[in-house]
């Protein structure tokens, strides 16, 4: 193995994607691991941009074949995994990989790449925060935003003191200093 890898994992609407957004912009060595799924895309979403969209049984056929550093059913049928070849093309272009995954994927990863990988977890500053955010995104019904609320508080009880960081997104700006500052020092070593 090669390179060095960052992960942001959170639950659902604590803000991970809005801060690997953030610095994506300021690192042009950094790229997005496209992340492959199961679940059907969302809006404007495309195959290869924001996931590789896979069918459930695609998926299936690629677990078989030890095409996945990691993986996991999040929901019934609902896959979400890191390609072994998209880690190779990031690093073969001489970039830093940068992960947005859930938490067990942020955990898994780690565990993967060891000290080649810093991992960050994004916390909500409560949970009626993350319960807001999740409202105003208007993508989901008020059942699956319970879930989402549910698989959230489960997701925290299970990562906290598993990741290098846990960084609370309350003030998106100083959220965002902070994050710079973390990054900066990890690619420093």
């Amino acid at each position: 193995m090669t390179g060095k890898v960052i992960i942001f994992s959170a639950p659902s609407g604590a803000g991970k994607s809005t801060v690997v957004n953030h610095l994506l912009g300021l690192h042009p060595e950094f790229e997005f691991s496209v992340s492959a799924t199961s679940r059907a895309p969302r809006g404007q979403e495309q195959h290869g941009v924001e996931y590789y969209f896979l069918t459930p049984d695609e998926f299936r056929e690629k677990i078989a074949e030890d095409a996945f550093v990691e993986f996991e059913e999040v929901y019934h049928d609902k896959f979400y995994g890191t390609l072994k070849s998209e880690v190779e093309r990031i690093w073969a272009a001489g970039h830093v990989i940068v992960f947005d995954v859930d938490v067990k994927g942020g955990y898994n990863l780690k565990k993967y790449f060891g000290e080649q990988a810093m991992s960050v977890l994004i916390c909500p500053p409560s949970m009626e925060v993350l319960r807001e955010r999740l409202i105003g995104r208007q993508t989901d019904t008020m059942e699956a935003i319970k879930e989402r609320l549910d698989k959230a508080q489960s997701e925290l009880d299970f990562a906290y003191g598993k990741f290098d960081v846990e960084l609370v997104n309350d003030v998106l700006e100083e959220t965002f200093a902070k994050s710079e500052a973390i990054v900066d020092e990890f690619l420093s070593k």
